[in-house]
């Protein structure tokens, strides 16, 4: 079985296993569990989870969005833009036990047909942890904020960076 193949829809019940691999991840970057329930009833076709026989190995929770324009921390959306200009990938976690895996470019693989089929010409996040290098060897690069990004930023902490990749 490929990364590919452990990639796969979430449904709500896996909800309860994503917000304990959430804050497992990114105990410093809380969310209620609204945040997660709300996404993926607004986008279903860009939440998705690993899994390995039964067992969760990570998450990836994505909407359309317009670019530079991303959630503040632990907001509800209330909605999808009108008119979307890209992916944004609003959370992704992957437990200790998926590295090596290669989930995390079979993850930007997909997310970028997706993106492709949505007809969005960029992927969009927020890294955080100092991921910021991971993110830049899978095609990404930094997107100059301005003043109404950068408040956004700041609710992530000082070493958070808006990212972008175009969609091939």
């Amino acid at each position: 079985m490929t990364a590919t193949d452990l990639w796969r829809l979430m449904t709500p019940a896996d909800l309860p296993a994503v917000q304990a691999a959430g804050e497992i991840v990114h105990p410093l970057y809380p969310e209620s569990p609204a945040v997660a329930a709300e996404r993926l009833m607004l986008y279903p076709a860009g939440c998705l989870v690993a899994e390995r026989d039964g067992q969760l190995l990570g998450y990836a929770v994505s909407h359309p969005a317009l670019l530079g324009r991303p959630p503040a921390l632990d907001s509800l959306l209330g909605s999808l833009p009108e008119r979307p200009d890209c992916l944004y990938l609003h959370d992704i976690a992957l437990l200790p036990t998926a590295r090596g895996l290669g989930l995390g470019a079979a993850l930007v693989a997909r997310l970028l047909g997706l993106a492709k089929v949505q007809g969005f010409p960029l992927l969009a996040l927020t890294a955080v942890n100092n991921s910021a290098g991971y993110w830049q060897r899978q095609g990404f690069t930094p997107h100059q904020p301005d003043a109404v990004l950068a408040a956004k930023l700041a609710s992530y902490g000082e070493d958070a960076l808006y990212l972008v990749r175009a969609v091939d």
